[in-house]
């Protein structure tokens, strides 16, 4: 029998004689205390523990010489900058009488049903910092955030602002995997042994970026795709965000992510108050590979759009590659016509629909038609494509403008500058402030109006094409200026969010010159995200397997291209829709130059797509060789009911008339008996149907060879 009375139920328990929160997140425990400092102490993160009676109460380390107190060698929840620690703040402020120190004590705490908010205070001063903790059962992800709030008689500086710590078993021998890149070559994955020291893991360019991502995963040095203890955890915001991998020198390893304190000032005036970002995290002890589908499966009911009961994603085309900028009612009805025999179910028109957009020199800013081009405006067109039964969507870059447009010739002010400083321009384009309101609430009618005018658009494909550069804000109170960066983001997220309240069927995907804006705040709000611009069938096999340890497949847009392409490299056009149909697929090579044998092999592979398009988009992903290991790749996925696998297995060279490996599967039932589809004669000893344990165990061998050689296997268990 229990000694203690737990307070609470459910996910979240309080155990008040030892002063212990014990968050239950399925098969994980999240336990904090406070301790005899009134310290709020991380105690715990790992396997479940169901025993409350076998957690002591909380209590300090205790110091290391003179030189690391003990608020430096006990692990903290949300330490302050103050009180003699050396360790990574989750805030550093200033307070009204120019005191840097906080020193955050704990005051109450509240229990919600899944959600947990603990009150803190400074030992001294009226700063209050709430943290909040809610737990998703079915996963066993917690997301951390807090809320600051300035209790003082003056104004307060925020100079960083955290969204949480998280805190590892103290220990040698970590290793940090994480996603680096650069335009066209994103989602590139590191793996580092973890030394003393801070990692620096950043994005200071204003939106999420392609250089980095704010996604980490932590091992204990040998966990590999199916066996490990994998630590893992993602920031949910789209601007400035940073992640601190410190080991100190007391072996013990914490995570602090939030808002990036480079060039962050927030001022809070009395009575005011910042959120930071959701921090989310979780644990398992089945390698990377069953993190990745915790990921998955968290994101698909917990974070985007629709949660678990959304729609599949339609296979897509785009019209860029076959028009550039060169758009008109004609061409694209044409494209729309050969789209819809392919099997296309959304039909999406790119840049060049709008304002003196003949080029990238101008017209960004003036969202309204080019009645030259379309001079009956989009109805036309757009009624032409969802007769077709396809339904239609558009290119929009909102956050930019060019300077040779007419609103910037009427509004040159809205653009990020500094007072009689060059104004540095990429793509021929400069930034709008989207952290004045003039600005938001022009962008939000501007967008309002189209769809309001052409009720029947379905989709906005939403682009971003640069970065930030003098991020200035000359409008607003000096003290007030380095706020941009905050409310710049929070405002494009308000767009988005009114533009979905008030046309509640339009759907929005996420792009930023491919993988600049990926993570899960913007993930929260539009339904798909583009994941590079190098659409190289070869390129993107790396590329997509990045993408798969942080980001579900129903989200990642993949499209089949025509060759030569990026890198002058030609692959066939079966091995480059293999690849597109392992996330959300979509066409966007000129159909006009395609051949007969060409639009037939693709109307194949659409209707082979449709039938395994649920298990692609929504079952679990299981990556068996990986493209960075060698010359062959493969992946599977089995769908949430176990009645269908899909094996994508590619060879992009072969030496010495070597065969692949035999592929061993995953995932099935070993019991059950499945019924085995090739779509052509790659599969060796004409097999028809055979038991689960035959393919996990004894695999298949698969007859690829040559240069980009690939194939595709559907497995349906026989009931």
């Amino acid at each position: 029998m229990s000694l203690l009375a737990p307070a609470g139920s459910g996910a979240i328990r309080y155990v008040a004689a030892r002063k212990l929160w014990h968050l239950e997140a399925g098969p994980v425990s999240y336990v904090i205390g406070v301790n005899e400092k009134n310290e709020l102490q991380s105690i715990y993160w790992g396997k479940r523990l169901w025993r409350d009676d076998d957690l002591a109460a909380a209590h300090s380390n205790p110091e290391w010489a003179s030189f690391d107190n003990s608020g430096n060698t006990t692990p903290q929840e949300y330490p302050g900058w103050g009180g003699g620690r050396y360790i990574e703040p989750c805030l550093k402020v200033t307070l009204p009488d120019g005191v840097r120190d906080l020193v955050l004590h704990y005051v109450s705490h509240t229990i919600d049903g899944d959600t947990l908010r603990i009150e803190m205070k400074d030992i001294a001063y009226g700063l209050e910092v709430t943290l909040a903790y809610q737990v998703y059962p079915e996963s066993g992800v917690i997301r951390k955030s807090a809320v600051i709030r300035n209790r003082t008689s003056g104004p307060v500086t925020l100079e960083s602002a955290q969204s949480g710590a998280w805190n590892l078993p103290r220990g040698e021998g970590y290793r940090l995997t994480y996603l680096s890149g650069r335009w066209a070559g994103e989602w590139q994955i590191n793996r580092e042994p973890i030394h003393p020291g801070m990692k620096v893991i950043e994005s200071r360019r204003g939106n999420t970026s392609h250089q980095a991502n704010p996604w980490f995963a932590i091992d204990e040095g040998s966990a590999d795709e199916e066996r490990g203890r994998v630590w893992f955890g993602a920031i949910g915001w789209s601007g400035n965000w940073r992640l601190s991998i410190e080991q100190t020198s007391h072996q013990q390893v914490r995570v602090t992510g939030g808002f990036n304190p480079f060039d962050f000032s927030y001022r809070l005036g009395s009575g005011e108050s910042l959120e930071t970002p959701p921090f989310y995290g979780g644990f398992t002890d089945g390698g990377f590979g069953e993190a990745s589908r915790i990921l998955h499966r968290f994101e698909r009911v917990n974070i985007m759009p629709g949660g678990a009961t959304a729609r599949l994603r339609p296979v897509l085309y785009n019209s860029w590659e076959a028009t550039e900028f060169a758009v008109d009612e004609a061409g694209q009805k044409a494209l729309a016509a050969k789209a819809a025999k392919l099997g296309v179910e959304r039909f999406v028109m790119d840049d060049g629909w709008f304002g003196a957009r003949n080029n990238d020199r101008a017209g960004l800013g003036d969202w309204t038609v080019n009645r030259q081009k379309f001079p009956n405006g989009l109805g036309p067109l757009i009624d032409a494509v969802n007769s077709l039964g396809m339904d239609f969507g558009l290119w929009v870059e909102p956050e930019m403008v060019n300077p040779d447009s007419n609103l910037y010739r009427q509004h040159p002010d809205w653009a990020m500058h500094f007072p009689d400083r060059p104004r540095t321009e990429a793509r021929n384009q400069l930034v709008l402030n989207m952290a004045r309101e003039d600005v938001k609430n022009y962008i939000f009618e501007a967008l309002d109006r189209l769809l309001v005018e052409n009720p029947k658009i379905a989709f906005l494909k939403w682009d971003m094409n640069r970065n930030f550069s003098e991020p200035g804000w000359p409008e607003a109170p000096v003290e007030q200026q380095k706020e941009l960066w905050v409310a710049y983001t929070r405002n494009v997220y308000e767009i988005i969010d009114r533009l979905r309240k008030k046309h509640p069927k339009l759907e929005i995907e996420s792009c930023s010159g491919g993988g600049g804006r990926v993570d899960l705040g913007i993930l929260s709000r539009t339904d798909e995200v583009w994941t590079s611009d190098n659409t190289d069938a070869f390129d993107r096999l790396r590329i997509q397997e990045g993408f798969s340890y942080a980001y579900t497949p129903k989200a990642m847009m993949a499209w089949v291209t025509d060759v030569p392409n990026f890198n002058g490299r030609s692959t066939p056009l079966q091995y480059r829709f293999l690849v597109a149909m392992m996330g959300s697929l979509g066409i966007g090579g000129n159909l006009n130059k395609w051949s007969a044998d060409d639009m037939a092999l693709a109307t194949r592979m659409v209707y082979l797509y449709k039938s395994i398009r649920k298990t692609v988009q929504e079952g679990s992903l299981f990556r068996l060789f990986s493209p960075d290991a060698g010359t062959f790749s493969a992946t599977e996925y089995v769908s949430g009911d176990g009645r269908q696998a899909v094996l994508f297995a590619f060879r992009s060279a072969q030496d010495y008339g070597y065969p692949p490996p035999v592929v061993r599967l995953s995932g099935l039932d070993e019991r059950a008996v499945y019924r085995v589809k090739t779509i052509d004669r790659k599969l060796t000893g004409g097999l028809e149907t055979v038991s689960g344990a035959y393919l996990m165990n004894r695999g298949i061998d698969l007859r690829l060879g040559g240069d980009f050689d690939s194939t595709a296997v559907v497995f349906e268990r026989l009931e």
